[in-house]
């Protein structure tokens, strides 16, 4: 037979044993209580630094929002003031392009003053010569009259009258018909360079006429115009302009006073579309330096001559703008200068008759 043991000895070891039991699953609580403590403690620093971070960002933001007002209050007041600046610019800019216009319109005027006087003076001589004829030729008529009526009359007296008077009436004649053709270049040339209207005209004869119109200016000066005879339906106004600019800038730029000079222009027709006119001087010639300048209006080396600098500019805008054409310039110190002019001929060049 087994013998049982004891109760009370059984209830002790249940005991130690819960015991043990309390004493693990209070480690195991303290060390899960630690590891929590120590997330916790993670999870409040990750939190501090979100809520710096999310501070820094709003004051950033803050800042940017602060910064761009800035910006856009000041891009603003800009934008008003360049819209000022811009308003005064175009106010300034509408000012000169009136003033250049104004200086160009005078330029040209000056121009049509020097052809008035150059003219009044060139017709002075025939009109003058004729003047003096007719007196003499009065003179002698009343001389013969005056024996014709006392009834004296010889036959060398008659012959010598007659001869006296056939020499007058060629004379007169002469200076008549020169000062008309002078009369007649001016008019045209006048009118053609007030008044810029198509019309079909002789280019030769017609470049022909502004040189004689000129020729007061050019007393000291040969010149001449060779090439070929071309019809154009154009504007001889411009090219009076043209060629009145070309010679004037030579005689005030080639030249000393009362040096004699040549002037040549020369006409061709490259092809049935295009026309080149060949200018030259036999002058100074254009310093390297100065020559990518001689277009700029008011640039001139002859200021204290009375040169306002306009001169080639506007020969250059009729060319490049109304003629649709272009120019070129050589030029050496000493050997002169020479202008090339190439501009197309219109169609209608072929279909109307030539006026000179």
């Amino acid at each position: 037979m087994v013998a049982t043991p004891p109760r009370e000895s059984t209830s002790q070891a249940d005991r130690e044993r819960q015991k043990h039991r309390l004493a693990e699953d209070s480690i195991e609580t303290t060390a899960t209580i630690k590891t929590l403590q120590k997330e916790n403690r993670i999870l409040r620093k990750k939190l501090e630094r979100t809520t710096a971070n999310l501070q820094h960002i709003e004051e950033t933001k803050r800042n940017k929002e602060s910064l761009l007002k800035t910006v856009i209050r000041e891009l603003e007041q800009s934008q008003q003031v360049l819209e000022r600046k811009s308003s005064d610019l175009e106010m300034t800019l509408e000012e000169l392009r009136k003033t250049q216009e104004r200086l160009v319109e005078s330029e040209k005027l000056s121009a049509l003053g020097q052809l008035v006087a150059g003219v009044a003076h060139e017709i002075n001589t025939p009109v003058g010569t004729s003047i003096t004829v007719a007196s003499t030729l009065a003179d002698e008529t009343a001389s013969f009259s005056q024996i014709l009526a006392e009834g004296g009359l010889r036959k060398s007296q008659l012959t010598g009258y007659m001869a006296i008077a056939q020499e007058s009436c060629q004379l007169l004649s002469n200076n008549l018909q020169r000062a008309g053709e002078l009369i007649q270049n001016f008019k045209q040339v006048a009118v053609d360079q007030a008044h810029l209207e198509q019309r079909c005209f002789a280019l030769k004869a017609y470049s022909e006429q502004v040189f004689q119109s000129l020729s007061p200016q050019l007393h000291n000066h040969q010149w001449e115009v060779t090439g070929d005879e071309i019809t154009l339906y154009s504007y001889p106004g411009l090219l009076a302009q043209v060629l009145t600019n070309l010679i004037t800038n030579s005689i005030t730029h080639a030249y000393g006073p009362d040096e004699p000079g040549q002037l040549r222009l020369t006409i061709t027709q490259w092809n049935s579309s295009e026309v080149e006119l060949c200018y030259s001087d036999d002058g100074k010639g254009i310093a390297p330096e100065l020559i990518a300048r001689i277009y700029e209006p008011f640039f001139t080396t002859a200021r204290n001559q009375g040169g306002t600098g306009l001169g080639l500019h506007i020969l250059h805008n009729l060319i490049t703008q109304h003629l649709q054409g272009q120019i070129q310039v050589k030029s050496e110190l000493g050997h002169g200068t020479h202008f090339s002019i190439q501009f197309p001929i219109p169609p209608e060049a072929i279909t109307s008759p030539a006026i000179p």
